[in-house]
């Protein structure tokens, strides 16, 4: 591997936490002033308590996620591109289309890992965490438990030594996968022409609003969290649930009424409860 590449590689990886902090706390200071703004729906549960208990369990995992694998998926790039590892190393394509593929192939493989996280029973035990959320917005995008972030890490981690992307690939992707999680959960109003014409390529907050709601034919349904064309592709797609976008139920049926499925360490335990 080339001197001036490892060097970049290292200045990237060094400035990693700057850059993710930085887009994160953009763009979720966008979507929580466009939810002021322009809000589709009236909150069902207590909001602010909702919204520090998302945020707390969202500071656990990342405090967990950074004590056991601190290098992350970018590390892994980092230790796999100058051992030969990886397809698009072997390829030796032009960078841009490189980067191109990089990006497409890791949106499939998390759009795989989603549809895993709800068909097998260990990994939906984790991942309900995240659909018990009983209305949804920006701090929905970061309610994740922390098994499933380090489940998500080890496969994200597997899919970059097998694919051999660069950490600027990696860290690019990690930005845009953020976002948007952060945007597709912001509670938005977005004209129907506008929304049709977006999720034409892209996933809106309309399209996986319908990701969450009760109804078991709608939550597996639209699971991709950037490119809408996965769903089309493999037939998972719903254009509009039944109860219409603010009349739908959101959550999970089970666990709409207990107050401790709200706060931080009712959803540390959910993966571990037996009833």
């Amino acid at each position: 591997m080339p001197v001036a590449a490892t060097q970049l590689g290292d200045a990237l990886v060094s400035h990693e936490g700057t850059i993710r902090l930085a887009s994160f706390g953009a763009l979720f200071l966008i979507g929580a002033v466009v939810e002021r703004l322009r809000p589709l729906r009236r909150p069902s549960a207590r909001p602010a308590e909702r919204r520090f208990h998302n945020l707390a369990l969202f500071l656990v995992g990342v405090l967990v996620v950074r004590l056991v694998v601190p290098a992350g998926a970018v590390g892994a790039a980092l230790w796999a591109e100058p051992r030969g590892y990886g397809v698009l190393v072997r390829l030796d394509l032009p960078a841009w289309l490189e980067l191109v593929l990089a990006l497409v192939v890791l949106a499939l493989a998390m759009w795989v890992q989603h549809v895993a996280m709800h068909r097998v029973p260990l990994l939906w035990r984790f991942h309900r965490v995240h659909h018990a959320d009983v209305d949804l917005d920006v701090t929905s995008g970061v309610r994740f438990h922390p098994g499933e972030i380090l489940l998500s890490l080890v496969y994200k981690v597997a899919v970059v030594v097998v694919l051999g992307p660069s950490a600027f690939a990696v860290i690019l992707f990690e930005v845009i996968l953020n976002g948007m999680s952060l945007l597709t959960h912001a509670n938005v109003r977005i004209a129907p022409r506008l929304d049709r014409a977006l999720r034409t390529v892209v996933v809106t907050p309309d399209m996986h609003r319908i990701h969450h709601s009760v109804r078991h034919e709608e939550t597996d349904s639209n699971f991709g969290f950037a490119v809408a064309a996965w769903d089309r592709l493999f037939r998972t797609y719903r254009a509009d649930p039944v109860g219409g976008q603010e009349g739908m139920t959101l959550g999970l049926d089970d666990l709409r009424a207990p107050r401790w499925a709200v706060r931080v360490g009712g959803m540390l335990r959910l993966p571990f409860r037996t009833g």
